[in-house]
């Protein structure tokens, strides 16, 4: 009996020490996964200052008058002026139509 009792002690040891080794394969993977995501995440950061900072260079106003003024006879572009805008007023909304009871049922 005692025999058995061992066998199975040892059984249990080894299936315990089989089931730790997978979730310890298990963890190192997600780890090593965490880090690999972290490190596209830090580059793409990069890549996204680079751009912003190209935008903000694009958009200088100096720059953008200046090809406002090379381009006038193709695109007609100039100042903008506060008759451009409508009025509030001028903004079609839709009728709200006087609904009854009887209409809802």
């Amino acid at each position: 009996m005692r025999a058995v009792f061992y066998m199975l002690a040892a059984f249990g040891v080894i299936g315990l020490a089989i089931w730790a080794y997978d979730q310890n394969q298990k963890t190192q993977t997600a780890l090593s996964d965490v880090r690999d995501l972290r490190a596209e995440i830090r580059s793409l950061n990069e890549a996204l200052d680079v751009q912003q900072a190209e935008w903000a260079y694009l958009n200088r106003p100096q720059r953008l008058r200046a090809l406002a003024v090379l381009n006038f006879e193709r695109l007609g572009l100039g100042p903008m002026e506060g008759r451009q805008f409508g009025q509030i007023e001028d903004v079609p909304y839709p009728q709200i139509l006087a609904s009854t009871p009887e209409d809802t049922l």
